[in-house]
């Protein structure tokens, strides 16, 4: 996979811009991860969930991977719904293994 499957034609200039970043991090495994969640998701997340979206994108890669493979705890302030959706998302659609 080289990038977004997802058309950003129908969104918002947030939207957008998120998709974006979600899909630039810098660690290729992030932008599979962040990336892939966000194509799927981002039409739906609400106000709330994107800010939160928007907030996982600025932790470092090397700790957020971490976090969603089990290789260190998350930290309760991130512990959140849009995060736990996120891991779900990855362990259960993804055919990268991190």
């Amino acid at each position: 996979m080289s990038g977004t499957t997802r058309s950003s034609a129908d969104l918002d200039v947030r939207r957008r811009q998120i998709l974006f970043r979600a899909w630039h991090r810098g660690m290729r495994e992030m932008d599979l991860i962040m990336g892939r969640f966000a194509d799927a998701e981002i039409g739906e997340l609400s106000d709330e969930d994107l800010a939160e979206f928007e907030r996982l994108i600025e932790v470092t890669d090397r700790d957020l991977l971490g976090w969603i493979t089990g290789e260190t705890p998350t930290p309760e302030n991130y512990d959140t719904p849009l995060f736990r959706r996120l891991k779900g998302f990855h362990t259960h659609t993804s055919p990268i293994h991190v």
